[in-house]
């Protein structure tokens, strides 16, 4: 076998590699949130241990030289990170509440509108104009959030809804923070992404506090509950394994950057987010009994759709580097690079712990 022929082996491997473990990561994720919030009264504790459990991860991986992480906790340090992970903790723990009131089937359209708040706060933060055919693909993807909420017959939660809107806003708004806050790190998603589940766990622990779940985390410590009827765990064991799955994958996907393959493409990105959109539907339909009508899929297909067609256009852009203009600041209209890969995967994963970290860090490189 040739040389050429070995890396194009390579290459295939390493993204078939690649697409299928984020599609997996994404979706445990998701599936075992949505199993611990559907039984848990902690939600935001839950959320805490999460974050706990990536820390020691990635601590344990320091300690043993498998990683090298800063730990630079300096005052001024801290406050250039503050705007950051303010958004992060409030982020999450919306994210979290949004799959604790909504079903696992439902959250990527309760989440529907990431994609226009995204391209929105770049317009307003990062002057970043975007292309009529980008505003159509916005529109769709909003046109299937309202068939999901208001013309589907399908009882849902107002509240979650309300909560899937304000982290699709925090989310948006991270993707600008994240841009700057890079220059921190001195371009490191690693080290961001450590910073990020360090602090957002000590910054969330007094909103457990307040929030008043104290009372609820001792019952679940020392209660000794025991399992509700047809199930094989105890709401404990269900919170310590929820958390042990999304504490090391999420802490996974975090460090994935550390293999350096830049080997997926806006195509392959496309084809694994709509994967993810169906896979995630019928197991809400399998794991949760969750109902899908007629017009809970439309809704879906409508938003993946939209996605699908942001992500092609991104791709032509791309291609044509004399179609984006300057703006104002000297740079592309498009930000540092003409395709910008915006987190449509937070519409089926959310935005747990370093994931979003790591995919924004590679939004200036093709994937």
């Amino acid at each position: 076998m040739s040389g050429d022929d070995g890396d194009k082996k390579h290459s295939r491997v390493a993204v078939m590699g690649t697409v299928l473990f984020y599609l997996v990561a994404a979706l445990a994720m998701v599936m075992a949130n949505k199993w611990v919030l559907s039984t848990t009264e902690t939600p935001l504790f839950f959320l805490f241990t999460q974050l706990v459990i990536a820390v020691v991860l990635f601590l344990g991986s320091h300690a043993i030289g498998i990683i090298k992480l800063p730990m630079d906790f300096s005052i001024p340090h801290m406050k250039a990170m503050a705007p950051l992970i303010a958004l992060n903790v409030f982020g999450l723990s919306f994210s979290n509440f949004t799959l604790k009131y909504v079903d696992a089937s439902f959250y990527q359209v309760a989440r529907g509108l990431v994609l226009p708040f995204t391209v929105l706060t770049s317009y307003m933060f990062l002057r970043a104009r975007p292309s009529l055919r980008i505003l159509a693909a916005c529109g769709i993807v909003s046109l299937g959030f309202f068939i999901g909420v208001f013309l589907d017959g399908t009882p849902i939660s107002p509240v979650g809804v309300c909560f899937g809107v304000f982290s699709s806003a925090i989310t948006a708004t991270h993707s600008v923070v994240i841009k700057r806050t890079l220059d921190v790190v001195k371009g490191s998603a690693l080290d961001l992404s450590w910073y990020g589940n360090a602090l957002s766990a000590v910054g969330l622990f007094p909103l457990v506090v307040l929030s008043g779940e104290m009372p609820g985390v001792m019952r679940l410590l020392f209660g000794g509950a025991e399992a509700p009827a047809g199930s094989t765990f105890t709401p404990l064991a269900t919170f310590l394994w929820g958390s042990a799955i999304t504490g090391v994958f999420g802490f996974l996907m975090s460090i994935a950057s550390l293999l350096s393959i830049k080997v997926t493409s806006p195509i392959t990105h496309m084809v694994s987010s709509a994967v993810r959109g169906v896979l995630a539907t019928f197991l809400g339909m399998w794991l949760f009994h969750d109902i899908i009508t007629t017009g809970r899929a439309s809704s879906i297909a409508t938003i993946l759709g939209g996605s699908i067609y942001y992500t092609w256009e991104k791709h032509l852009e791309s291609q044509t580097p004399s179609s984006i203009k300057p703006s104002s600041s000297g740079k592309s209209e498009y930000g540092k690079s003409p395709y910008e890969r915006v987190p449509v995967e937070d519409l089926e994963a959310g935005k747990t712990n370093g994931h979003t970290l790591h995919h924004h860090h590679k939004s200036e490189k093709p994937e």
